[in-house]
């Protein structure tokens, strides 16, 4: 009997001694995930290993971040990977593959409720991180916060601030429907001498367009004039589709008066380059996009926005209610830490992406407008100036509309913002029409 014991923990004891080896030398038997296999260095969960991978969703902003990694491996000695997806790629189907195999990284990107659903119970809370109170745009769900913002943009009416000096309309009084029509009228009666094609630049376009009506303008009726935590009509539209009438027939009217200044000749099937381009040339005073088409405006359509004066622009709010003072701001996307990588050192980098060497990198040099209250800096971008000013005065709301259920611009409300714009119902019928896809969508 002692001998048997004793063959049996020597080969217990040759096991353990082989499990050690393996997992001190061989990169050949290395997980998926692991250093050897390109992903973030094995440590415990949660912990600190000394190099963390991030996958980013802006193509654009790559060389940035890696001078940002090299930047703080200089200054820490952490490594940091950028790993950067865009140009069609499914990030979020990637992200799925990469967690089946075991190669998640320690920092990646989410844009919407419905990424991060897909992750619920695995991100790191970051609630007692320093910059959550530095920022009004961090993303937290039931699992705590679980989004670092890195950026701002914003929605609102943009116009061009040249014109509306000329035209003599001061775009500080456009805060009622009444203000907008006739500062519209006013525009108009000068249109010819102003170089206009029109005053407002309001594309509808069903297929390729779907996402500025259907998500942009209506998430307007949703969040317009609100502090940034009143979710009142989001929660009535997740309700089974409801919509509140008498602020959907207001909105309704103002869409019916954007409708009626518009480029006719576009509204119904002009391109978004199209509508840029027209504002970027001075053919509009108002356009219904945000505050991305300044790196269109300067970089795309540079010489059309020098040939028009490359005039300052701003943002108005679209008061569709006497007294809306707001434009809608947040961040696009956000990176969340996932919590049985390197979280750790995922946690710490993203605190130092708050700091002032770091923001200079990200606003000066990848022109990101910085959700965070202390940055010191202004972006070179046509839109930085009136987002910083919205900013600092708290007249900002929220982007609810990221909480809408998938499709719904796409396959209904898009389709219905288009129908009213060619002139196929009147505003009684826009507004019931909307009531019942949106009860469609969400019945559905």
């Amino acid at each position: 009997m002692k001998k048997l014991i004793a063959i049996l923990l020597a080969a217990v004891l040759v096991l353990s001694m082989a499990a050690c080896g393996a997992a001190s030398g061989s990169a050949a038997e290395a997980p998926a995930g692991s250093a050897a296999e390109g992903g973030s260095a094995a440590a415990a969960p949660g912990g600190s290993s000394g190099s963390i991978r991030l996958v980013n969703g802006k193509i654009e902003i790559d060389a940035q971040l890696k001078k940002l990694a090299q930047m703080y491996e200089e200054k820490t000695g952490v490594h940091v990977e950028i790993e950067s997806m865009g140009g069609g790629i499914d990030i979020q189907g990637t992200l799925k593959g990469y967690y089946q195999a075991g190669n998640m990284p320690d920092i990646f990107v989410n844009g919407s409720d419905a990424d991060f659903s897909n992750w619920t119970g695995l991100l790191a809370d970051m609630s007692g991180e320093a910059w959550v109170s530095d920022t009004d745009a961090a993303y937290a769900n039931a699992d705590g916060t679980v989004g670092f913002p890195y950026t701002t943009e914003a929605i609102g009416l943009a116009y061009n601030a040249d014109i509306l000096e000329k035209a003599g309309v001061d775009p500080a009084t456009l805060t009622s429907p009444a203000a907008y029509e006739e500062a519209f009228k006013k525009i108009d009666e000068q249109k010819d001498a102003l170089g206009l094609t029109a005053v407002v630049g309001y594309y509808t376009e069903p297929v390729n367009l779907y996402w500025s009506t259907g998500n942009h303008v209506f998430g307007q009726y949703l969040d317009a004039g609100l502090a940034r935590d009143d979710s009142t009509y989001i929660d009535m539209l997740s309700d089974g589709g409801k919509l509140d009438e008498a602020r959907f027939t207001k909105f309704a009217e103002f869409i019916g008066l954007l409708q009626e200044y518009a480029d006719k000749d576009m509204m119904i099937s002009g391109t978004y380059d199209q509508e840029i381009l027209n504002f970027a040339s001075g053919k509009y005073a108002f356009v219904t996009q945000g505050s991305w088409i300044g790196a269109t405006m300067t970089n795309d359509d540079a010489d059309a926005y020098a040939g028009a004066g490359s005039f300052k622009v701003g943002f108005a709010p679209y008061a569709f209610d006497d007294g809306i003072d707001t434009i809608l701001t947040a961040s696009p996307s956000w990176w969340s830490v996932f919590k049985d990588g390197n979280a750790e050192d995922a946690k710490a980098f993203l605190q130092w992406l708050t700091t002032d060497e770091a923001q200079e990198v990200l606003v000066m040099e990848a022109g990101f407008i910085s959700p965070f209250k202390s940055c010191k800096y202004v972006a070179n971008d046509p839109f930085a100036q009136t987002m910083s000013d919205y900013l600092a005065a708290g007249k900002t709301s929220n982007w609810h509309w990221q909480g809408m259920i998938e499709g719904i611009a796409q396959n209904y409300t898009g389709q219905v913002f288009n129908d009213y714009a060619q002139g196929k119902m009147d505003t009684a019928q826009f507004v019931q029409t909307m009531q019942q896809v949106c009860a469609t969508a969400y019945g559905g």
